[in-house]
């Protein structure tokens, strides 16, 4: 008979998909942590929550072989209870009960309440921002809304989140304390869509005041903006960020096609005139803003024609930062009534073509950088380098700049000015410059208190 290892009630939440979930999990683990509970993530637990991905194919299976992975576990007797809750669950919650029976139950995306009262805890409504972050120290993810009221043809969001819910600027601005009390440095500021904050709490978009808020909070150095639609951005927003240093020179905005043929079947409410516009307004206003974007291809209809201007529109655009998809049929979506009709290898293989026009672009801008000087934020150290970034990068996603650790010593959390030595397509690689970063002598790592 196998004796069990694993401490007893230790709870696992394991984390798939976006930014979004992270949060989520790190919201759950606060309330499990406020009840006493024994909390971990991703590491060894008797108990298991998986906070699943339900966007596109690849994410759904993911979160099914993650699942599978656990259930077996517990047939093994390795695990005594697996718990699913997240957007798959929420998107196909009978399915699952009936594909996957041995799981102990499956919880939606607004289903918190009962999901802590599953795993024997009572949900604290007077933890607001309380959360247990699962980032590295110097950032965290802020959600500042739920939800999306756009209706673009593609996209599940809506039938997973619902629709889009602000969350007050007083509780945000709440939550940023807590964060920097922490030690947090860097917010980044997620959502389905930012472009929207604010219009259903305070009947205008609110972008900018929430900002104007944030600034103030001690202790927070950056603030990044990711996940705003272009239809009606808050042009205000542009003004407070070439203001304010806080607020990084960065946008993440999924513009996804160019095609007006494209773009009016995806719902998109712009058109490609109006799109490029809007991005000559954001170099305008603000000349250091880096720029990122995702766009899919292979969406039902994409002719050789249409992803041809959509080629052409990318050399022509040179964004800084750039992630393409190949288009996922989701059932009842909007777009689902079209006929999927471009194959598979070809989705694969125009994403790659872009991918490679990215890649060029991004070296030719990498290649400018040498040379200069850039505020840098260390994440982590990795074999002989510290790896960082500057305000032109998102974590995970973007840009990394290193640094050779054998010469130097770094704090991780901490800016330092690093002068560009060398840069590949999407890596740079540096020397800090500040004069405070030399490696401490072993001596004075020993000195006595009061000498």
């Amino acid at each position: 008979m196998r004796t069990k290892s694993l401490k007893k009630n230790r709870i696992n939440v394991v984390t798939l998909g976006c930014s979004k979930n992270v949060y989520d999990s790190e919201v759950l683990m606060g309330q499990l942590k406020a009840n006493n509970k024994d909390v971990v993530h991703e590491q060894e637990g008797n108990i298991v929550v998986i906070n699943t991905c339900g966007f596109i194919d690849n994410a759904k299976e993911q979160s099914v072989n993650t699942i599978l992975e656990y259930v077996e576990l517990k047939e093994q007797g390795e695990v005594d209870k697996v718990f699913v809750t997240g957007c798959l669950s929420e998107r196909y919650k009978p399915d699952l009960v009936k594909e996957i029976p041995n799981v102990d139950q499956y919880f939606g995306t607004t289903e918190l309440p009962e999901l802590l009262a599953a795993l024997e805890a009572d949900y604290k409504h007077e933890l607001v921002g309380e959360r247990l972050t699962t980032t590295p120290k110097n950032y965290a993810y802020l959600k500042i809304a739920e939800g999306c009221d756009r209706p673009c043809s593609f996209c599940a969001i809506p039938l997973m989140r619902g629709k889009h819910k602000s969350t007050p600027i007083e509780n945000l601005v709440e939550e940023a304390r807590k964060l920097a009390a922490q030690g947090v440095k860097e917010l980044i500021l997620i959502a389905q869509d930012l472009t929207y904050y604010g219009l259903d709490l305070y009947k205008k978009r609110n972008l900018a005041e929430l900002l104007e808020n944030l600034v103030k909070v001690e202790g927070i150095e950056w603030i990044r903006l990711h996940y705003a639609f272009p239809t009606g951005f808050p042009m205000d927003v542009l003004d407070l960020m070439k203001r304010e240093p806080k607020i990084c020179n960065y946008l993440d905005i999924p513009l996804q096609h160019i095609s007006d043929d494209l773009l009016k079947s995806m719902r998109r409410g712009t058109t490609h005139e109006k799109t490029t516009n809007l991005l000559k307004e954001f170099r305008s206003r603000v000349p250091e803003m880096a720029i990122r974007t995702t766009l899919i291809v292979g969406y039902p209809g994409e002719t050789e024609a249409h992803f041809q201007e959509l080629k052409q529109w990318v050399k022509d655009m040179r964004f800084e930062r750039l992630g393409c998809f190949t288009y996922s049929h989701e059932e009842n979506t909007h777009a689902y009534n079209l006929e999927d009709d471009v194959p598979q290898e070809v989705k694969q293989e125009r994403a790659n073509e872009i991918m490679e026009i990215q890649s060029q672009i991004s070296w030719e801008l990498n290649q400018q950088k040498i040379g200069k000087t850039f505020r840098v934020v260390i994440d982590r150290k990795e074999g002989e380098n510290y790896v960082g970034r500057t305000e032109h990068d998102s974590p995970d996603v973007d840009n990394e700049v290193h640094i050779d650790a054998t010469k130097i010593y770094l704090k991780t959390g901490d800016f330092y000015d690093v002068k560009i030595t060398d840069a590949a397509d999407f890596d740079l690689f540096g020397e800090p410059v500040n004069a405070n970063v030399e490696k401490p002598k072993r001596k004075e790592l020993f000195k006595v208190s009061g000498q």
